[in-house]
This record gives structure tokens, C-alpha cells and sequence, in this order.
């Protein structure tokens, strides 16, 4: 079985949002990059989002994640997955990320947002139970997961959806 190893989470101290992935595809580990498939709307949607050019270099996208005040990170730190498909993640071997230190680390983030169900479901699994009570009442949103994988939605609807990142923004920098 493939043993997949994420990538470490990009938080400024002052970030007030939090998205996460479930573990980075064959084509993200690959290239060492968030969402580095070249049909994964992630970059796409957030640049028009957030206001950037998505096809910025990969540090320079990041950074406006984080000058925007957005951390992105995935849940599983390790997991055995053979291919990229998030159904094909064994649940069993799912070893999170340390959301603790991230938390202390960042202790601004106001919101978590969910790039598609694995993410969700692995969060409420494996993370909620370790954390603090003011972490677990941390508000939390599925949107749909802009994997090319999940097909049933236009970008459009994805990013209708996705645009709960920025209302929720504007909340928080209140």
C-alpha cells in the first residue's frame, strides 16, 4: 500500500480562515505543491476570490493566501491511499496533522472551510476529539471539492458556493 505524506500547513499567525484538504493527490506530492493538478479549480476559484492572478508562481499564490489571512493545510498528515481519489483513502491508517499547534500557533482562525466531504469527515473523526472546547465550536463549512474527480458541479456552482470564504472574511475581520 502507497503510504502518502502531506505537506506542511501554510498559516500566518494572523490568519482568520482555515481550509483544508484531506491528503494532496499524486499530481500535488508529485510537484510538492497545494492543488497542483492542472485541472483542480482550488487556485482558480481562490484567485478570483481573493483577487489574484492564479497563474501567479506557486510562492506568490501562497503568499496571497496568507496576506488575505487564509491558512490551508490538509487533515491527514500521513494515510495509505493508492492513486489520488479521496475514496480510496484507508481511514484506518489516517494519521492527522498536529491542529493543536496549529491553533496555538494561529490563534485568530474564526473559521474552518472544507475542500470536499473527505476533508469534513476526517476532521470530525480523527482532529475534534483532540482539540480544546473552544477549538471543537470553531464554525465549520463543506464546500464541494474542486477536484476535477468531482465532476458534478460546473466552476461556476463551485464557486458560487466558495464564496462563503469571503462573506465570512469580512465577519471576522469585524
Amino acid at each position: 500500500m502507497v503510504i502518502n505524506r502531506s505537506f506542511d500547513g501554510v498559516a500566518a499567525d494572523h490568519a482568520l480562515i482555515l481550509i483544508l484538504g484531506s491528503m494532496p493527490g499524486i499530481a500535488s506530492l508529485e510537484a510538492q505543491q497545494y492543488y497542483a493538478h492542472p485541472r483542480n479549480l482550488f487556485w482558480e476559484i481562490m484567485g478570483e476570490l481573493i483577487g489574484f492572478d492564479p497563474r501567479l508562481p506557486y510562492s506568490e499564490r501562497l503568499e496571497q493566501l496568507q496576506s488575505n489571512r487564509i491558512a490551508l493545510w490538509d487533515v491527514a498528515h500521513r494515510c495509505e491511499r493508492p492513486g489520488s481519489l479521496d475514496s480510496n483513502i484507508r481511514e484506518s491508517s489516517v494519521v492527522a496533522n498536529d491542529f493543536n499547534a496549529l491553533f496555538q500557533s494561529s490563534p485568530q482562525i474564526g473559521a474552518i472551510f472544507f475542500n470536499g466531504q473527505k476533508a469534513a469527515k476526517l476532521y470530525q473523526q480523527r482532529v475534534i476529539p483532540t482539540l480544546p472546547e473552544r477549538c471543537q465550536l470553531l464554525p465549520r463549512y463543506t464546500l464541494p471539492s474542486t477536484s476535477p474527480a468531482h465532476a458534478s458541479l460546473s466552476r461556476d456552482e463551485k464557486l458560487k458556493q466558495w464564496s462563503q470564504i469571503v462573506e465570512t472574511l469580512a465577519t471576522l475581520k469585524r
